[in-house]
């Protein structure tokens, strides 16, 4: 990994620039600051093998001392900012990391370009493995599971974004809308754009005033994001801010038709999809985004199938660093939890989640069916199905009239009988886990709905079911 990422660091010249938010770092500043947090993380202890467990929020300086911890050889792992204290002691207790990594003093809210760094000792140990960057499952379906990436999938993972079709090119302004902090992020936007000599543009906060102001002062030319991302800029078009991108796509979670539809209407041109886990990193790949749900052809290097109507993936060994679920990892496939089937020339298309069938009085349901028809009324801004044997639905939407007993009558012309949500909860907002994707958990959502109820209806007590 040190030779990695020295080589990127010196890829481009001085004068090239890298990082823009209210200013811009040029890769010659990058590399002085890389080399000014290495010093001060090699004088406390880090080198090859240490074990880094990095919890800053959205900055250059976030950015820098990931890259200045890789040059030394050490094992990040990369901690969501927005975790509470207990939170990211249960990460730390399942990875056991030597040093810890965080701003001194208060953090603000929103991208800040700079924060004072320290690096605490920690009770931990060195790494076990060769694996350099440690993440986690979203926990949106279950407990987040610890998974290690090696140098050579890192590599191999610059390389398949380099090689895809359309892809954001050398001298181009990338808007990077998605964490740094995570998978995405942190290979299709930092490290990719150092390999090709993309320029990062981040915006204040992922409101689309902010969104919109950030792609107009730097005239960006590429724009990715999570579908909420896309949601709020269609809600708040702007063309001409966006009027010098030449392409767009969703990463980190698959984009609802409705959403890709209301921004193709409000901005002209579609949004494409790059789809992939965090286990393997991105699979597939499209920048036209012109056929949903087809998320585009494999990626180049990329070897998968499609058994017993599930997509699975060939890697060389299983990426959990602890044997959370063994079952996913069996003859060198990974099996990736998604629903799919090649179309006949060669694209993927998904056709939900594994854990999206359950079965209502001995028949078959989709929850991602039942998702789709509520999100198709016009006050649904979201929508979440869980359960098994009985479904529960909960929504979120800005209207305060509109009532789950609407929603019972809108599905009751929509869907089949034993597709009916038994019970529909109407929220504001709904639960997000740190990577912005909703939580599909029956036990968050509910307690989320019952606080989100309290404060709406103070007056009234009891559970509202």
């Amino acid at each position: 990994m040190r030779a990695f990422i020295t080589d990127l660091l010196h890829r481009h010249s001085d004068s090239t620039p890298v990082f823009s938010h209210r200013s811009t770092v040029t890769h010659g500043l990058l590399r002085a600051d890389v080399s000014a947090h290495a010093l001060r993380f090699a004088a406390v202890g880090i080198g090859e093998g240490s074990t880094v467990a990095v919890q800053v929020p959205p900055s250059f300086s976030h950015l820098e001392a990931v890259l200045a911890l890789w040059s030394l050889g050490a094992q990040v792992i990369s901690i969501d900012h927005r975790l509470r204290p207990s939170e990211a002691h249960a990460l730390h207790a399942l990875t056991r990391p030597e040093f810890l990594v965080h701003p001194i003093g208060e953090t603000a809210p929103g991208f800040q370009e700079r924060y004072g760094l320290v690096a605490s000792p920690a009770d931990g140990v060195p790494a076990p493995t060769a694996h350099r960057m440690v993440q986690f499952s979203s926990g949106s379906t279950g407990r987040s599971k610890v998974i290690g990436r090696t140098t050579s999938s890192l590599i191999n993972e610059v390389a398949r974004f380099e090689a895809s079709p359309g892809m954001v090119r050398r001298g181009e302004r990338l808007l990077l809308l998605n964490s740094p902090a995570h998978s995405f992020g942190l290979i299709g936007g930092l490290l990719h754009s150092l390999a090709t000599g993309v320029h990062l543009v981040f915006a204040a906060s992922p409101a689309a005033v902010d969104v919109l102001d950030a792609a107009r002062t730097f005239e960006v030319d590429f724009l990715t994001g999570l579908p909420f991302h896309f949601d709020l800029l269609a809600s708040s078009p702007d063309r001409s801010a966006l009027s010098t991108l030449r392409g767009a796509f969703a990463g980190g979670e698959l984009m609802p038709q409705d959403v890709a539809s209301r921004f193709l209407a409000a901005y002209g041109f579609p949004v494409g999809e790059c789809f992939g886990t965090t286990e393997t990193g991105a699979l597939t790949m499209t920048v036209e985004g012109t056929v949903r749900p087809s998320v585009g052809p494999p990626m180049p290097g990329i070897t998968a199938r499609v058994r017993d109507g599930l997509v699975e993936v060939a890697l060389p060994e299983t990426p959990y660093l602890s044997p959370d679920d063994p079952s996913r990892y069996s003859g060198g496939w990974f099996r990736t939890g998604d629903r799919g089937e090649f179309t006949a020339d060669g694209e993927l298309r998904l056709l939900g989640r594994s854990d999206s069938l359950v079965v209502v009085r001995g028949n078959k349901v989709d929850l991602t069916e039942v998702e789709t028809v509520l999100r198709g009324h016009p006050q649904v801004t979201e929508a979440v199905a869980v359960g098994s044997s009985e479904i529960r639905a909960y929504v979120g939407t800005p209207s305060d009239t509109l009532t789950a007993e609407a929603l019972s009558e809108w599905c009751t012309e929509r869907l089949a009988e034993f597709k009916l949500p038994q019970h529909i909860h109407v929220m504001d907002t709904l639960p997000r886990t740190p990577t912005g994707k909703i939580i599909r958990r029956m036990e968050p959502l509910h307690a989320s709905y019952l606080r989100a109820h309290l404060d709406r209806f103070p007056a009234q007590s009891g559970d509202p079911r």
